[in-house]
């Protein structure tokens, strides 16, 4: 347990140290009028207190990803462990944080819009398509889990597709409501039960002290094939909730809609990303520690789901409750997670059409479009929506740090705060796109009958990054020349 309670203080030194660091080079400014003062519609734009917004950032953005993805993830070993620390602390909540506070100084915008302001018109118009499919993707992938559990739980005549429709029903709903009447009612509470489920299985976690794998045991890879599942970077997009998310951006300006001072920005974004790392280091964990190693837990996976995992380990560990809040913690979180990705999608929607957003009727006529097109995607495979949907978060990550790292450089802030973790998921993602079977590698195999070898992939994607490297310096470049120009002027 040395390893894990070092990773669990690094993580909550991390909020208090360098998220502090992180807001003061952004220049947080607990005196600055928020957007839910000069624009309240009583829609998207309403004040709610910071302890529902935290609990509701946090139910956004954590959803099954902390906990399938932690579980999934820890069978490349403790390698796992580090990255959710370390990526949590300086890439993740960094990602969060900034995207949430670029959102508060631009009125509330969606992702598409703040991307667009520092990168380009051009880039702008690719992230409000780009966006906007991978909101409609989400809201359809998160659909599946709930609606089949829900069906074993109930009578044969409830079938999953009949749960499928009254989950759908219940995104319109979240979507077109205002953000206080269902959203703000509901996620405290299964926001709360996902922290407390988390806190259970900690406490269990030192009562079976014995068995939680140390960083320094058996520091390898643990996938049945290794080859094909490199840590570099396959580890890097399955641990996504865990340790940094692009998805996370596109939910922080729903709360920057309703954040009444910027007082609170640092324990919302910066802190609810924190909390998710916790639960995922929890989770990665007691999945190890529960099933007797690696090995004990590539059995369990290879059923499938790691739902029977989650179900049997909190039932065993927290007795009858805990199975309850397992069985919550399944259906409700992807639900959160589905709708709240439709009702970005109205968001982005909207912005990028000028909508006013108060009038019922203009909300319908934004979401019924996304209502069609996420209805229809839902009609796709399963296993196909999930593997696009893991590499497209990565990438709007990437695209929302580089974003960040431009903003900070022109208000002549620290930059490098967001230009390392934008370079190193640069070369993340694009090594990914190349060498997983769902991106270039699959595509040549089918094509060539042979494989991308890892080594071209990986210099790919270091290219990629050394390319975006130097556009980003010369356009510093440029801008020092301007703002020299402005100083002899003057």
């Amino acid at each position: 347990m040395i390893s894990f309670t070092l990773a669990l203080l690094l993580l909550i030194g991390g909020y208090f140290i360098y998220g502090k660091f992180v807001s003061r080079i952004f220049g947080q400014d607990a005196s600055r009028r928020t957007p839910v003062h000069t624009m309240a519609d009583g829609v998207d734009y309403v004040p709610l207190p910071a302890w529902k917004i935290f609990l509701i950032q946090f139910l956004n953005i954590a959803g099954l990803g902390p906990i399938f993805g932690a579980i999934m993830g820890v069978m490349y070993g403790p390698a796992a462990f580090l990255w959710i620390v370390f990526g949590t602390i300086f890439a993740g909540a960094v990602h969060d944080y900034l995207s949430g506070m670029m959102s508060l100084r631009m009125n509330g915008a969606s992702l598409p819009e703040i991307v667009g302001s520092q990168l380009g018109g051009r880039i702008k118009n690719v992230m409000r398509v780009f966006a906007l499919l991978l909101m409609i993707l989400v809201g359809a992938v998160f659909v599946y889990n709930p609606a089949d559990l829900l069906a074993r739980l109930t009578p044969d005549h409830l079938d999953a597709m009949f749960w499928v429709v009254v989950i759908f029903i219940y995104y319109m709903a979240a979507t077109l409501l205002p953000i206080d009447k269902l959203i703000g009612k509901l996620y405290p509470l299964f926001g709360f039960a996902l922290l407390f489920m988390a806190v259970g299985i900690c406490i269990m976690l030192y009562a079976h002290s014995s068995s939680v794998p140390e960083v320094w045991h058996q520091f390898f890879n643990h996938k049945p094939d290794p080859q094909a599942n490199p840590i570099f970077p396959m580890m890097f997009v399955s641990i996504a909730c865990g340790a940094i998310s692009g998805f996370h951006a596109t939910q922080s300006p729903m709360m920057a809609r309703c954040l009444a001072t910027e007082k609170h920005a640092r324990p919302i974004f910066y802190g609810a990303m924190v909390a998710e790392g916790i639960v995922a280091l929890i989770w990665a964990a007691a999945a190890v520690a529960f099933t007797g190693g690696y090995d004990g837990l590539q059995e369990y996976l290879g059923t499938g789901s790691p739902a029977p995992l989650v179900d049997t380990l909190s039932r065993s560990w927290l007795g009858t409750f805990g199975g309850i809040l397992a069985v919550l913690g399944v259906i409700a979180a992807p639900i959160t997670s589905g709708d709240t990705a439709l009702r970005s999608a109205r968001l982005i929607a909207a912005d990028f059409m000028r909508i006013s957003q108060k009038p019922l009727l203009k909300r319908l006529m934004v979401s019924l479009p996304i209502f069609a097109l996420c209805f229809l995607v839902m009609l796709m495979p399963y296993d196909i929506l999930w593997r696009y949907f893991a590499w497209c978060n990565q990438v709007l990550a990437v695209f929302t740090l580089w974003a960040a790292t431009v903003w900070l450089a022109r208000n002549g802030k620290i930059y490098i705060i967001a230009l390392v973790p934008a370079l190193f998921m640069t070369c993340v993602t694009v090594t990914y796109i190349i060498y997983a079977p769902e991106g270039l590698q699959g595509l040549v195999q089918n094509m060539w009958h042979t494989g991308i070898d890892y080594n071209v992939a990986c210099a790919g994607g270091c290219l990629v990054a050394l390319i975006f490297l130097i556009i980003f310096s010369r356009m510093l470049l440029s801008l020092n020349k301007k703002n020299i120009k402005k100083d002899l002027e003057s």
